[in-house]
């Protein structure tokens, strides 16, 4: 299924702002959260097509919101593409052990997330 929308969330506006320029400029649609508790709620509301999840967030972290969206029901079939700072090798085996399909470490490197989406596509 090809992808169109797009669920960024970081607690970085600098962050969001950055990822949603580059999406949308390669003409995908962005819907952006703040925090794990608002992810999980846009991905049912909005149900994007990918989830690009940051991990290091006050409140619920990127861990816990990508474990609760790729085992309930309704959410469980979107792509979670960790976008975090934590970029040891147990970092990465945990985000994908909570559902993540893949795990990029920032900063990220446009070509390779575009790359990546385009693959999950």
């Amino acid at each position: 299924m090809p992808i169109k929308k797009i669920l960024i969330v970081d607690d970085s506006p600098t962050e969001r702002h950055a990822l949603g320029e580059l999406l949308a400029k390669s003409g995908y649609n962005i819907v952006t959260a703040e925090s794990g508790e608002e992810a999980i709620a846009k991905s049912k509301s909005e149900m994007p097509d990918l989830i690009l999840m940051d991990v290091v967030m006050p409140g619920m972290n990127g861990y816990q919101a990508t474990r609760t969206i790729t085992r309930e029901e309704v959410t469980k079939h979107i792509p979670v593409i960790m976008c975090t700072s934590k970029g040891q090798e147990t970092d990465k085996i945990w985000g994908m052990r909570q559902g993540a399909n893949d795990y990029l470490v920032k900063p990220i490197d446009p070509k390779v997330l575009l790359e990546k989406i385009a693959a999950l596509g």
